[in-house]
């Protein structure tokens, strides 16, 4: 299993973010020399943070590191036209010599689509549509190309990304009809922070059902995000983080259609906390029972220390990535 990291890329608009950026940096380059497989962004626009935008901070840490993925999830494409995104994203590709994953995702937040001038039931056909669109560009092709967002007859790239085919594309979804979506364009599903076993279970059966309908395989990516604090124990690791989700996620219930979080529950189930043996473990049957292949994890939240997010970066690399960058054995799988 890969064991990848989640760059939070916002701060308090009191603050530096010429210094936010640094520490940003500072994680992405201590991510890399852990073992990490991949550093990831978000993206929003009109946030309460001040919120740095990703497709220019991934060339960022594209010049600053080397081995590294460096990738989104997910990247808001809808509201973005899909020519200037199959342009950045390829250029991101060449800027990282291949090193480039996409995430994208509907959004949620209506605010977000009304700025743009794009219509809340316009952003799903788009995601529907950008999908073989850039997937026909970054092949080479030229295809004509129209819609809400305007036209172009006879569109190609001059620019080709570095990986053969483009960058791997996967698309975020929560609701079963956007895991269904996922599928229908053959695409990995990018599994959402929130789920405990038997759900996350329940939708990557729906997820492979539509897949074996429409014909396509089922072997590829299964990625997932989760939050993670690792700690000598369950308890000290609830301690630690508690605090750190409780403010993050009554940041999130402020802005649209944000739902409120049983936060004991979500730690004990949904989340990555616990000592390294019990994430170990955690692990390993997410990988064995589920599929999972990627976990990409938040270590850094608004309000939580450079210091602290730095420590955890260090202790996965020494505790956990070791332990689960081999396939599992017959005795775990067995369990």
């Amino acid at each position: 299993m890969r064991i990848s990291c989640f760059l939070s890329a916002q701060f308090d608009p009191s603050a530096s973010a010429v210094e936010g950026i640094d520490n940003v940096l500072a994680q992405a380059t201590a991510a890399e020399a852990a073992g990490f497989h991949a550093v990831y962004l978000g993206h929003h626009f009109l946030a309460r943070s001040a919120f740095v935008q990703p497709i220019p901070l991934a060339g960022h840490l594209a010049h600053a590191t080397s081995r590294v993925r460096i990738g989104f999830a997910v990247l808001l494409a809808p509201l973005l036209n899909p020519v200037a995104l199959a342009e950045d994203l390829a250029s991101l590709d060449v800027l990282s010599r291949g090193r480039l994953t996409v995430g994208i995702g509907a959004g949620y937040r209506r605010r977000e689509t009304t700025a743009f001038g794009v219509a809340w039931e316009d952003r799903l056909r788009r995601l529907r549509e950008y999908v073989p669109t850039l997937r026909a560009l970054w092949n080479g092709e030229t295809v004509d190309i129209a819609g809400s967002w305007g036209e172009v007859p006879g569109a190609s790239l001059a620019l080709r990304p570095v990986q053969p085919g483009g960058p791997p594309l996967w698309i975020g979804a929560f609701a079963e009809p956007a895991i269904r979506r996922a599928a229908r364009l053959d695409a990995p599903w990018l599994v959402g922070p929130k789920g405990n076993d038997a759900e996350l279970a329940r939708l990557l059966g729906i997820y492979r059902a539509e897949l074996a309908e429409r014909g396509f395989s089922p072997e590829r990516e299964y990625p997932m995000t989760r939050e993670a604090y690792l700690g000598d124990s369950f308890a000290a690791a609830v301690s630690g983080v508690r605090p750190h989700l409780q403010r993050q996620y009554a940041g999130y219930k402020s802005w649209d259609d944000a739902q409120a979080l049983d936060l004991d529950r979500y730690l004990a189930e949904d989340c990555l906390v616990g000592s390294a043996d019990e994430i170990v473990a955690k692990l390993r049957r997410w990988e064995t029972e589920l599929g999972i292949t990627e976990v990409s994890l938040r270590h850094q939240f608004v309000g939580a220390s450079q210091d602290e997010a730095m420590e955890q970066l260090a202790r996965f690399g020494a505790e956990v990535i070791p332990r689960v960058a081999t396939p599992a054995s017959p005795a775990e799988v067995a369990r």
